[in-house]
C-alpha cells in the first residue's frame, strides 16, 4: 500500500468531527448548567419546573450612621440599625462558560521500506573423454548443469498516528434577556431601617 493510500484510509471525518461534536455537546451541557444554576440558586419554588417561584434573596443587618439636628441646631451622629435586601443573583458570578477556539493538529508519519533481492548463479560442467585400445573404440561423455537462484523480499512500514486537541473556554457574556433581569433585580434592592 502506498504512502497515499494509506493516508486516504484514515477516516478523517470521525477525527476531525467527533472532537468538534464532543465540543458542541460540551457548550450545550454548559448551557443547560447555566439554566439549572439560575433555577437552583436564583429563585425559591417548591416546584421549579411548573413555577419560577419569587427571587431568593439575602438579607443584610448593619449600622449606619445617621446625623440628626435638635432644636438649637447640634448636629448628632447616631448609629442606627439598618436591613439590606439583595437577590443574590446579582451577587454571585452565574456561569456561562463559552467556547471560544478549537484547534486539532492531526499528524500522520508513515515510514515505508521495500527490500529485494534477487541473486543467480548457473553451472554447466561437461567433459568428453574418448578411450582406444585394442578393442572396439570407446568413449564417454559426462555432462552436468546446475542453476541455482535465490530471492528474498523484505516490506516493512511503520505507521505513527498522533491526535492533539486545543480547547480554549473563556466565560461568555451575560445574554440580553439575562442582563435585563439582573437589571430588574437590582431595581428591587431595599435599604430599609431595622425595626
Amino acid at each position: 500500500m502506498s504512502i497515499g493510500q494509506e493516508l486516504s484510509s484514515i477516516d478523517f471525518q470521525s477525527m476531525i468531527g467527533g472532537p468538534l461534536n464532543a465540543v458542541i455537546k460540551a457548550q450545550a451541557q454548559s448551557a443547560q448548567t447555566s439554566v439549572d444554576f439560575i433555577k437552583s440558586v436564583g429563585f425559591n419554588a417548591a416546584d421549579a419546573a411548573t413555577d419560577p417561584g419569587k427571587p431568593t434573596m439575602v438579607t443584610f443587618e448593619y449600622d449606619k450612621p445617621v446625623e440628626s439636628k435638635d432644636s438649637e441646631g447640634v448636629i448628632t451622629v447616631t448609629p442606627t440599625p439598618f436591613k439590606l435586601t439583595v437577590p443574590i443573583l446579582t451577587m454571585l458570578p452565574i456561569p456561562f462558560i463559552r467556547v471560544e477556539e478549537v484547534t486539532i493538529d492531526f499528524n500522520a508519519k508513515i515510514n515505508s521500506i521495500v527490500e529485494s533481492t534477487t541473486s543467480s548463479s548457473s553451472e554447466l560442467n561437461a567433459s568428453l573423454a574418448v578411450k582406444g585400445g585394442w578393442g572396439p573404440v570407446s568413449a564417454e561423455l559426462k555432462c552436468s548443469y546446475s542453476n541455482k537462484k535465490s530471492t528474498s523480499a523484505t516490506d516493512k512500514t511503520e505507521r505513527t498516528y498522533s491526535l492533539i486537541i486545543h480547547v480554549r473556554a473563556v466565560q461568555d457574556e451575560l445574554p440580553a434577556g439575562m442582563e435585563k433581569l439582573l437589571g430588574v433585580l437590582e431595581n428591587n434592592i431595599k435599604e430599609v431601617k431595622a425595626a
